[in-house]
């Protein structure tokens, strides 16, 4: 999607003027300007820098009087399912996108498209030619929330190979693949590599067998399944076992899987191998609750459907910085196969909902670097490291702009408190090092209290850890039911006569705040301030809504001590003057 069709433009339009208007973008071309009348082409050194161009210069660049329009070069036999959508508003909910969508058909994806701009773009596949035709004609400048969408044709290669007869129809709605958000960004389309690899432990002694003579074997499988695997041999010298990480489509990772066990199965029986040979699957601790599901409904039900016996090691082996559980699949090749199809289909959902979520949110918190969290999993197709601090998965932090330490009350389920301690406090202990921050948990107010209070204290960015880890840590924990998101309610003190400027004139700024962040926030009136003459502000929701709602907050309180300064700087010099 590198080649660019540029339209709208003046019959004196020439090269050397196009590539003034690129050149002044900054945005680099890989050929000459074939230019047309009214029109013209020319290639970008890739998608992304084709993207930048579209939203760069499309109806916002004027040559010879006219603004030019800047759209991807598809060829007509390529214009059949596939469409982009841009200019999408950033605090949309991406439900209210997705019942856009199925007006006009099947949508069988619909994945973000990473860019530089605030705006969202997504690139949806509809299940036929006529649907995405519909839905470019009705959505093509349709007004949403003061935003105008822009939707054109991304070319549709595999599709375009098929005859109409071979191509997919079906109702409005969404198709059958992907999860219970079908459509937000983050879903996986069937024809591209899922950003989660499979991750395997296999003896150590079988190594040899699957990569092959000079690598032969694991060359076959990659060109077979359309993989791309990594054998971990040389990690942990003299480890039983060995890691090996496979990224694919869903179906290629899963037949490379079926072809790595058939190749120890044989070599096995070659070797008089006796012991049993199990699947052995790693998975991040943050999809493994959903995994299991309420009382281990979810992985009995995919026993008795693949007639396997599956076990997940125990939560005590793990650490902040080796956050995987190994889940051990007992069964032949065939039924060992089923299951690692249901288990990563289970694992896939959740952790497309969980990046869909982070993606829907992370614009509206200034400086930071969500892939550096450790919230999730690393997507490279690389292992984590099994020892060292976060910063060596990811690149550093970018910092905050506000620096200053905060204190954070945060009430926790108190049937949760003894996973958030961990086994001897091992478990806080770690997350007070990984976030940086200080975490104490009060003493219960009442033997029978439902709640338990946090207190964190650190700069935002602790904040933002310390706080993430304890959400998902009562998710994984299953303290909620495995389709409700973790809701927890935040109390931050501010100076009382601040509190005025969070709530606003008639409530205006508190209102904003809530509409913003989607989290509850609420300023109890008639309260009594405290020793420090400190009122409580009270927030609740999930993860991302809450700390909208305190970096949004801790703006309000930056801008008041600012005003407050700023006066005192001013009545300094008079009052000088006067005496």
């Amino acid at each position: 999607m590198n080649k660019l069709y540029i339209g709208n433009l003046s019959e004196n339009a020439v090269a050397s003027d196009l590539e003034s208007v690129f050149k002044d973008a900054k945005i680099p071309v890989s050929g000459p300007f074939l230019v047309k009348t009214g029109y013209a082409f020319v290639d970008c050194p890739d998608d992304s820098w084709a993207l930048k161009a579209i939203e760069a210069l499309s109806g916002k660049v004027e040559l010879h009087g006219k603004l030019i329009e800047v759209e991807h070069s598809v060829p007509k036999r390529q214009r059949i399912r596939k469409l982009q959508i841009r200019n999408i508003p950033p605090h949309l909910q991406w439900e209210v996108l997705d019942s856009l969508l199925v007006q006009y058909g099947v949508v069988e994806s619909c994945e973000q498209v990473n860019t530089d701009s605030e705006t969202a773009v997504v690139n949806v596949t509809y299940s036929n030619k006529e649907q995405a035709r519909q839905a470019l004609d009705k959505l093509n400048g349709f007004q949403l929330e003061n935003f105008t969408l822009r939707v054109a044709y991304i070319p549709d290669e595999m599709a375009a190979q098929q005859s109409p007869s071979q191509q997919p129809r079906g109702r409005r709605g969404f198709g059958q693949r992907g999860s219970s958000r079908q459509g937000s960004p983050g879903s996986v389309s069937k024809q591209k590599p899922c950003d989660l690899p499979l991750r395997l432990l296999v003896p150590t002694q079988f190594v040899g067998a699957i990569i092959g003579k000079e690598g032969a074997t694991i060359r076959n499988i990659t060109r077979q399944t359309q993989s791309k695997i990594d054998v971990h041999r040389k990690e942990n010298a003299g480890a039983a076992e060995k890691s090996i990480t496979i990224l694919s489509t869903p179906e290629g990772t899963s037949a490379a899987c079926k072809s790595i066990l058939e190749i120890m199965h044989k070599e096995a029986q070659d070797i008089k191998f006796t012991e049993e040979i199990p699947l052995k699957i790693l998975a991040h601790n943050n999809f493994v609750g959903r995994l299991i599901g309420k009382e281990g409904r979810n992985l009995k039900k995919i026993e008795q459907d693949t007639d396997t016996k599956i076990t997940i090691s125990p939560l005590q082996e793990l650490t902040l910085y080796n956050p995987e559980r190994t889940i051990t699949v007992k069964g032949n090749v065939e039924t060992c196969a089923k299951a690692e199809e249901e288990i990563m289909k289970k694992i896939r959902e959740s952790y497309e909902n969980d990046i869909a979520s982070m993606n829907l949110q992370a614009h509206l918190i200034p400086g930071l670097n969500l892939n550096a969290l450790g919230l999730f999993p690393p997507t490279s197709g690389m292992p984590p490291p099994t020892s060292g601090p976060p910063s060596a998965m990811t690149p550093p932090y970018p910092q905050f702009e506000q620096s200053e330490a905060e204190t954070v009350h945060l009430f926790i389920p108190a049937l949760s408190v003894g996973a958030i301690i961990g086994k001897q406090g091992q478990h806080i202990k770690q997350l007070s090092r990984f976030a940086g921050a200080s975490i104490k948990i009060a003493p219960a107010e009442a033997p029978d209290a439902k709640v338990r209070m946090v207190i964190i204290t650190g700069p935002p960015e602790a904040q933002f850890k310390a706080q993430g880890r304890i959400y998902g840590k009562i998710k994984e924990e299953n303290f909620v039911s495995p389709k409700e998101e973790v809701k927890l309610e935040a109390h931050i003190r501010v100076p009382s006569f601040a509190a005025g400027r969070v709530i606003g004139k008639g409530g205006k700024t508190v209102n904003e705040l809530q509409n913003l962040s989607s989290a509850e926030v609420v300023v109890p009136r008639d309260q009594t301030p405290d020793e420090n003459d400190q009122v409580v502000v009270k927030i609740t929701g999930h993860f991302y809504a809450c700390q909208v709602a305190q970096r949004k907050i801790q703006e309000i309180l930056t801008q008041v001590k600012q005003h407050q300064q700023q006066k005192a700087l001013q009545s300094g010099p008079s009052q000088s003057r006067r005496k």
